[in-house]
């Protein structure tokens, strides 16, 4: 790694660990939109809000977690009374997760929440520079997951 690559590196560092900071990712036991959930279940019930049922393994792998946290998470979530487990029509070995009515409800107050962060976040950026923004989150996500960077983006 040259100097510069080594300085960029740094500097990316710190601006994502402030991100992190500023955003409130950084608070386990709450959401960045101020809800007392701890993140991960937050986005566990969003991915099975958005999707519906699902099989845990699936979730694992949408989270980027390891099969043992998401199986922590999934109990979590079933004490709380937020997900169940169903059996599958047609294979009764396969188990899926599926919200209750209860996760149903804060799943909707997660949304909720969430939307009025994002777009308060938004309005915090100028107008002009908001699809700059987006693709570098979005180049920042493909370089994080490993993946292509995408082309075209959010501009023009």
């Amino acid at each position: 790694m040259s100097d510069r690559d080594l300085e960029q590196a740094l500097l990316l560092q710190g601006r994502i660990a402030a991100f992190v900071r500023a955003f409130g990712l950084h608070q386990p036991d709450r959401t960045p939109c101020g809800t007392p959930v701890p993140v991960s279940e937050a986005h566990a019930i969003g991915e099975l809000d958005r999707d519906g049922s699902m099989t845990q393994s699936e979730l694992a792998r949408r989270l980027h977690l390891e099969k043992s946290t998401v199986s922590r998470l999934v109990a979590q979530l079933i004490g709380r009374d937020w997900v169940r487990r169903v059996k599958h029509d047609g294979d009764a070995r396969v188990v899926r997760l599926e919200l209750t009515a209860a996760g149903s409800r804060v799943a909707g107050e997660l949304a909720a929440a969430r939307a009025a962060r994002f777009a308060d976040l938004l309005r915090n950026i100028p107008e002009a520079q908001r699809p700059a923004v987006i693709d570098a989150v979005t180049t920042l996500v493909a370089a994080a997951t490993r993946q292509p960077a995408p082309t075209g983006g959010t501009r023009g």
